[in-house]
């Protein structure tokens, strides 16, 4: 594995860490004494590393995960008193200036993206790990809608993501009471893929993406387009979307390999092409 830890002369860079292995990046939210609490600084770059590795065409697939014993603890609250105390309008911007564009990379990434629950999961950092295609959590982790507890709504497309995990009754139960789910509880309801042992949840992640990450690209961003656009459409566009999705699909070098390879009795080797 490859270690990009962002480093240089900012130091507000190593709030975020990169690692490379098997066509598969892990940003890993690094503020582990905070339980990876999202100050400016780490939601910019979380940003910006969401944009790289989308970009990057030797990434098949992500893993977003938190360092030490939390996944992530939300708003860093410290800083937004200390902001509005100050009178520093900067608090009230966020939500259009960092946790829609990170939601949105994260949401609309046309790679796979696990999300890798290593430890509690709140507010905005729960919201993040709604968005991405799969969870894996960790036993000891947890999941809290707290917006309510600080007098405020959902932010970071919970609102959206949530009811559609678990259904509208459940999510509104969520973030009316600001009731944690544990991680079994979270199996069971839907809302996270698998539950491992603790310390296992980054490698359970990464075996996943990097299983994704040789599969086929393209047909994996027309299967999340498509299902994306299924849940805003009739039934009769959803055919018509599937439709034109097949005949792009049908067309590809890993539709013909995939092919070949069924009747060959091998394995396909896909090149995302």
């Amino acid at each position: 594995m490859t270690a990009n830890a962002s480093t240089g002369a900012d130091p507000d860079q190593d709030v975020v860490t990169t690692a490379d292995a098997e066509g598969v990046r892990t940003i890993t939210l690094n503020r582990p004494d905070s339980y990876n609490a999202l100050n400016v600084a780490l939601k910019e770059r979380l940003l910006a590393e969401l944009r790289a590795a989308e970009a990057d065409q030797q990434v098949g697939a992500i893993v977003l995960t938190g360092a030490g014993t939390a996944f992530c603890a939300g708003q860093d609250l410290k800083e937004h008193v200390s902001l509005l105390l100050a009178d520093d309008p900067a608090p009230l911007r966020t939500v259009g200036e960092h946790y829609n564009p990170i939601a949105t990379a994260i949401a609309s990434m046309p790679k796979p993206i696990i999300a890798a629950v290593n430890g509690p999961a709140a507010g905005a950092g729960a919201a993040f790990a709604y968005a991405a295609d799969l969870r894996i959590a960790a036993t000891s982790s947890n999941f809290l809608m707290a917006f309510a507890n600080v007098g405020l709504g959902p932010d970071s497309g919970a609102s959206w993501t949530l009811q559609r995990l678990i259904g509208y009754g459940r999510a509104l139960e969520l973030m009316l009471l600001a009731r944690k789910v544990p991680a079994e509880e979270a199996l069971r309801i839907g809302l996270v893929s698998e539950v491992v042992s603790d310390g296992e949840a980054t490698e359970r992640a990464q075996q996943l993406a990097a299983r994704l990450a040789a599969g086929p690209a393209v047909a994996y961003r027309k299967i999340k387009e498509g299902l994306s656009r299924a849940a805003e459409s009739t039934f009769g566009e959803a055919l018509a979307t599937e439709e034109a999705a097949q005949a792009e699909l049908g067309r590809t070098a890993d539709h013909r390999e995939a092919v070949e390879a069924f009747v060959a009795k091998r394995e396909p080797t896909f090149t995302g092409q």
